[in-house]
This record gives structure tokens, C-alpha cells and sequence, in this order.
């Protein structure tokens, strides 16, 4: 297994790992959804985590790791809007949606302080002003 190093250190990337682990409650999914809502909730969770692996390697510039970070979030809130969709088809119980609905949240509330402060991500000795 690689170090926490890098992205993988961030608190987001880890919570966002988690959730996007949630491929394996798809596994149950009617194969009729397989490539519909399966794949979707799949991408859009997956898409989290590297965009926020983009934000990180990029926070030199202060306005793109805002926008990768702005991207992590909408794309946590795709993933929310299937999960929806996935308790509405009875896919998922009531105690799996709100458990990733909290993760998710969680995640997102994370997304934001990084993007309303970005400062605190840049890498030592960069001048935000100069970026």
C-alpha cells in the first residue's frame, strides 16, 4: 500500500476514498441498471477522489485548485442525486442512503473550507498574489 503522502494525506481524499467505495453496494443493483445507474454513481463517486488529486497537485495556482475542488464537489453532489435515485428504486435501504448521504455531506462541507480558503493549501513558500 502507498504512504499517505501527497493527496492521499488529505482528510478530504480519505473520506472521499470511502465514498467512493461505495461501488460495492451497487454490486446488488438489477443487472438492467449496469450501465446506467451503476455506472454513474460509480463515475461521479470515483470522480471525487481525482479531482481532488488534480486540486492537489495543481495548488500552485491558487484559482485552479479552486475550481478542481469546486469540480470535487459537484461531482459529489451527482453521486448524491443518484444515491437518491437508488433509494427511490428500493436498490439501497433507508440506513445505506443516510449513511453515504452523512459521508457525502461530510465531504462536501470539507470542499468548501478549501475552497473559500485556499491559502492554506498552497504549497510553502508560494505567493498566492503572484498566481
Amino acid at each position: 500500500m502507498l504512504k499517505n503522502t501527497g493527496y492521499r494525506s488529505l482528510i478530504v481524499y480519505e473520506k472521499a476514498f470511502v465514498l467512493a467505495m461505495i461501488y460495492k453496494m451497487t454490486e446488488k443493483y438489477p443487472k438492467t441498471e449496469t450501465y446506467s445507474l451503476v455506472d454513474q454513481i460509480r463515475r461521479s463517486s470515483r470522480g471525487v477522489c481525482s479531482c481532488i488529486a488534480e486540486a492537489y497537485r495543481k495548488r500552485q495556482y491558487p484559482a485552479y485548485f479552486s475550481n478542481k475542488c469546486a469540480d470535487a464537489d459537484a461531482e459529489k453532489s451527482e453521486t448524491m442525486v443518484w444515491l437518491e435515485f437508488s433509494l427511490a428504486c428500493q436498490y439501497i435501504n433507508d440506513d445505506e442512503f443516510e449513511k453515504s448521504v452523512l459521508a457525502a455531506e461530510e465531504v462536501g462541507r470539507i470542499l468548501n473550507t478549501m475552497v473559500e480558503h485556499t491559502e492554506k493549501f498552497l504549497p510553502k513558500g508560494t505567493n498566492p498574489k503572484t498566481k
